[in-house]
């Protein structure tokens, strides 16, 4: 099969042009759901799906699938389906999700343009919300295909100015019928960037993911007491920010302790909100987020298990209350050997070294991995930049890792 470097760049490069934001270097884009960018990036794709001769289903939460049924196959069969998702982060890169969802689409024009003839129809997938920028914490339409979360959740979740998801979706005309069902595929495959730098260290142009990261998330608050910052002695004080720093150093050491047995963990307060937040008024109330990875769930709890009992030791040595609640959980997910064996033998297949590696971030995939045999593969990132405009991938690097998702995918569909 023949991967068409130059019509996979040209969708992508399209596509680049909805919501495109002005920059010095590189390309950004910001393509949130249910906006104007998302509305032309949706049009253009089932527009490529159609000249490509692919039948088109939109769900009720906006989920678009593409599908072929060529005359060699069973229309009843379960089908194999590949993608990822339109969407982006405010001024980010070209290549997140959008590689992913043309090199679906270019894996199939391959194997159509090759005379491959599967037994069991290909389909390709664009996700909605899979960043959660404006409705929910991401992987929103994922999570309603795999039955994680119902479409009447899904379409209540609204934005910061109270518009519903359902509404956001039928402004743009991309509330459809139904519902994508990730259980009903034999199998699914996803080609997003690394992110990471470990295939450009290795000069290897696909990565195959043996597992993704479990995720734990946090929302810690620590409350002191505001005064004033002039006339308030040091040993009257009840500083809810001091005992924050304590608390996110105390993270830093329990996530460096836990690498010397898995290397892979990683612990990240990210987010703090700071109350009153004025230059001279001592804060009486701190709000963190406490962002928790690993291959290995036990890293998890270790980490968090060091949280509580950070904040515990913070009550006993100042005059601070704190509270920690977990509403994020998620196990590691292995990935199909199946698909994994499929992805590697089509790299040898196709003269493309293949590189085993575990994945950081969630992606759409986290989801279907646990409905059906799944597996996710990477392209090199150049210095592992992402969601930013300088985020780049090479044309050949997405054009030799889209060979590797359409030999698999041949493979799949045929078996």
């Amino acid at each position: 099969m023949r991967v068409n470097q130059q019509r996979l760049r040209s969708d992508i490069e399209s596509n680049a042009e909805f919501g495109a934001v002005p920059t010095d270097e590189g390309r950004g884009r910001t393509v949130l759901t249910g906006s104007e960018p998302d509305r032309r990036a949706r049009e253009f794709f089932c527009e490529r799906l159609r000249d490509a001769g692919l039948s088109i289903h939109i769900d009720e939460v906006g989920n678009i699938v593409g599908r072929w049924v060529p005359e060699s196959a069973d229309p009843d069969a379960a089908p194999v389906a590949t993608g990822s998702h339109l969407d982006s982060v405010p001024e980010g890169g070209i290549f997140d999700g959008p590689l992913g969802v043309y090199a679906g689409l270019e894996s199939i024009r391959a194997m159509q343009d090759a005379g491959v003839e599967p037994v069991r129809p290909v389909e390709v997938v664009n996700f909605t919300e899979e960043e959660g920028q404006r409705f929910g914490g991401g992987l929103v339409g994922s999570a309603v295909a795999t039955g994680e979360m119902s479409s009447a959740e899904a379409l209540a979740i609204e934005d910061a100015d109270g518009i519903p998801l359902g509404d956001a979706l039928a402004d743009i005309g991309f509330r459809g019928e139904g519902r994508i069902d990730a259980s009903a595929w034999d199998a699914w495959i996803e080609l997003h960037i690394e992110q990471s730098e470990r295939l450009e260290d290795a000069s290897v142009p696909a990565g195959v993911v043996t597992s993704i990261v479990g995720l734990s998330r946090c929302a810690v608050e620590i409350t002191g007491e505001a005064d004033h910052a002039g006339s308030t002695l040091m040993d009257d004080r009840s500083d809810a920010l001091a005992a924050a720093s304590e608390f996110v150093l105390d993270v830093e050491r329990a996530t460096n302790e836990r690498n010397q047995t898995s290397e892979t963990a990683v612990g990240t307060v990210g987010k703090l909100d700071v109350s009153p937040n004025a230059p001279n008024v001592i804060a009486g109330k701190a709000t963190l987020t406490v962002d928790v990875r690993d291959v290995d769930y036990g890293s998890i709890e270790y980490i968090i298990d060091a949280a509580r009992q950070s904040l515990a030791r913070l009550e006993d040595e100042r005059p601070v209350e704190t509270t920690l609640e977990h509403p994020w959980d998620r196990h590691p997910v292995e990935m199909s050997e199946r698909c994994r064996t499929a992805l590697h033998d089509a790299g040898s297949a196709a003269n493309l070294d293949t590189l085993d590696m575990h994945s950081g971030a969630g992606h759409d995939t986290m989801h279907v991995a646990d409905v059906t045999d799944a597996a996710l593969l990477f392209a090199p990132s150049r210095d592992g930049i992402s969601h930013n405009p300088l985020e780049w991938t090479d044309w050949d690097d997405c054009a030799d890792a889209t060979r590797v998702l359409a030999g698999a995918l041949a493979r799949l569909a045929t078996e």
